[in-house]
């Protein structure tokens, strides 16, 4: 049930009268929302004062004129003016629980779907293969997976596709690193922990080298930015007052602190290498290693019958690597369409790109020069090599031919923003116009140092072991003897372990989805598992708290044949607030997926757990005066509890029936 669409669309008509342009007039009614002060009203409009140059009348007679014409006698029993002239609802409790009974007998909730359905390819979670998964793609993979199912649920087609990068310059890194410093007994163990480890050494001696031959530049560049620091104090001097000069000097200050601190850096890097006699002699023995890796990447897409073997007798590996960690976190693909499906087409996306004059010749190098940025975005490099924006225009023009999308959303993280608006820049261009795309941004984990969260050594947490971690520490919470021998719960170990499971990894995700995307979050495991505040276990006990219910009612006998046919009563205020948090569950999920927000629903859940709450303290289910009332609670009980089994569902987070 769209509540909010269908009072909008009471005061369309009305309001049609004297906006007439479409977009305008879907902006006035966007004024309609839910009441933040819920003892003066539901909902509130707010379209009078904006409206008064438009009508020429003063706020109060327009909404007076409002309220006489709109026809909204079937669902208020309340309306009124306020302020200057804010128009006030308040839903009637025959409409509420009509709208519940519905909801009731409704297999998904009522929830009546997208006028429009539309059809979404979501490109998510897309993690490097060579490498073991870890906690910066918590991120994508929980946000893509949330915002699919939630988009399903509303009824579009949604094709999900994990574009893994499995070719390229990493793979390149780490045929290398394979044929001169694989260890063979590590890589019988564990081979892509093997595998990853030679990518992090080819990666250190490329970094120390490229620090060494660029330090004399970094020192030449602070040589420059001291003396235009002395220049620019000489002038000051003369004219101690002039402001411009003032700011040139403190940003010359600032490009010298930067500088010396960039040097300073590189110092320290290349001062650890060298105290590392083992591993310097290792820089030593492979110099120039950056231009050898590129060689060896190059051998590879030119179908070089070593490193080719090489690279597909890696990928099984890598990918039931990946394929653990997703059924863990109950998370599927429709499609696993990797860089390497499209390398064979690049050759002719740049081909196309040349025809159409949108690309040129530069420096040797294949490039797409696009208005208002400095870089071209490049498609393919002097030495003939491809890169990721070529295999993006690719993958758009495959999607294209094989879904026709009306929007194509990529979940990656916001340092990537540039890359992506040259990239749907360039799709414009070569007219991919039917498509609506997006780059659907989010923010870096973050330890409590406020630094991205990595490891006391500086690397980055491997998921596997985040998600150890995060079960063992709800087994601690959840199945504590203690809480348990309160709760009046006899558990199995095997219920134990199962609990414990479903509620750790739901922490994980929940702690991240809670936060709005676009920000950064501090991950704190002792809240992410606590069983009170804004944490998937606070919602997962609600839900398990109803269930509880449920099975006394059945078992003092209250749940009979027809129970489900007496109607809901809406009698105390704790059971109106419960009815309308309910009845708002398909507005949350549509408003949440306007820019694609799954904080949205997570904040809706908590809301909703606390309505219950409070309801259940207030309002007796099992112990109220008459059967009819207790059946009547009962069915509030059981819809809040569907409803925060489904909307964790929608979230990728499971649910268990005790806790």
């Amino acid at each position: 049930m769209q509540l909010l669409n269908l009072i909008r669309s009471r005061f369309t008509p009305v309001l049609s009268q004297w906006v007439t342009d479409p977009v305008a007039l879907q902006t006035t009614l966007d004024r309609i929302v839910a009441s933040r002060e819920v003892a003066l009203a539901d909902y509130q409009a707010n379209v009078a004062m904006p409206l008064q140059k438009v009508v020429g009348k003063p706020p109060m007679e327009i909404a007076q004129t409002i309220l006489n014409e709109v026809k909204i006698d079937d669902l208020c029993s309340e309306v009124s003016i306020a302020g200057a002239g804010y128009v006030n609802l308040r839903l009637s409790n025959a409409y509420l629980a009509k709208q519940l009974d519905m909801a009731f007998q409704s297999e998904n909730l009522g929830v009546e779907g997208a006028a429009n359905p539309k059809t979404y390819v979501i490109d998510f979670s897309s993690p490097n293969v060579a490498k073991p998964m870890h906690v910066g793609h918590i991120r994508s993979t929980v946000i893509g997976d949330a915002i699919s199912k939630v988009l399903k649920f509303l009824g579009h087609t949604v094709i999900t596709d994990n574009h893994i990068g499995d070719w390229g310059t990493q793979f390149g890194m780490i045929i290398y690193g394979y044929k001169y410093f694989r260890n063979e007994e590590a890589f019988a163990k564990a081979q892509v922990a093997e595998l990853g480890r030679l990518y992090r050494v080819v990666q250190r001696i490329i970094g120390y080298q490229s620090t060494v031959s660029g330090l004399a530049e970094q020192e030449k560049k602070l040589i420059l930015a001291e003396q235009k620091v002395a220049l620019l104090e000489a002038k000051q001097s003369e004219a101690a007052s002039d402001k411009k000069i003032a700011k040139e000097l403190k940003s010359a200050q600032n490009a010298v602190k930067e500088q010396s601190q960039a040097i300073l850096k590189s110092k320290e890097t290349i001062a650890a290498v060298e105290s590392d006699t083992a591993f310097k002699k290792l820089c030593d023995e492979h110099c120039n290693l950056e231009s050898r890796v590129l060689k060896e990447t190059s051998k590879l897409h030119h179908g070089d019958k070593e490193n080719l073997a090489l690279w597909e007798s890696f990928l099984p590996f890598c990918k039931e690597e990946i394929h653990g960690i997703y059924k863990r976190l109950n998370v599927q693909f429709d499609h696993e369409y990797g860089e390497s499906f499209y390398h064979e087409m690049l050759p002719a996306v740049v081909e196309d790109l040349l025809s159409r004059s949108l690309a040129e010749p530069s420096e040797g190098a294949i490039c797409v020069f696009l208005e208002g940025y400095e870089a071209p975005m490049i498609v393919q490099k002097q030495d003939g090599a491809f890169l990721y924006s070529t295999t993006d225009i690719a993958t758009a023009m495959f999607r294209e031919r094989e879904f026709g999308p009306d929007a194509s959303l990529y979940v990656v993280d916001h340092r990537q923003s540039e890359h992506f608006q040259k990239l749907f820049a360039v799709l414009e261009k070569i007219g991919l116009t039917h498509t609506h795309f997006k780059h659907v941004s989010f923010g870096t984990v973050m330890g409590n140092d406020g630094k991205p969260f990595k490891t006391r050594a500086g690397d980055n947490i491997g998921l596997e072991s985040m998600l150890d971690e995060a079960i063992a520490r709800a087994w601690e919470v959840v199945c504590d003897p203690e809480r348990l021998k309160k709760a009046r719960q006899e558990l199995s170990e095997e219920d134990k372990r199962e609990i414990a499971n479903i509620v750790g990894i739901g922490a994980i995700k929940y702690a991240d989805l809670c936060h709005n995307r676009t920000s950064d979050y501090v991950f704190d495991m002792d809240k992410m598992v606590a069983l009170d505040g804004n944490t998937a276990a606070y919602i997962q006990y609600s839900y398990a708290r109803t269930r509880s219910i449920l099975q006394r009612a059945v078992g003092e006998g209250y749940v009979n044949a027809d129970w489900g046919q007496q109607p809901i009563l809406i009698d105390h205020v704790a059971e109106r607030t419960l009815a309308l948090q309910i009845l708002r569950f398909e507005d949350t999920l549509a408003a949440s997926m306007t820019e694609y927000l799954p904080n949205g629903v997570t904040e809706y859940l908590f809301d909703l757990a606390r309505c219950f709450s409070s309801f259940f303290d207030q309002c007796s289910v099992l112990n109220a005066e008459s059967l009819e009332q207790k059946q009547s609670r009962l069915k509030l009980t059981v819809l809040a509890g569907r409803i925060l089994k489904q909307g964790l569902e929608l979230l990728g987070i499971e649910t268990v029936e005790r806790m």
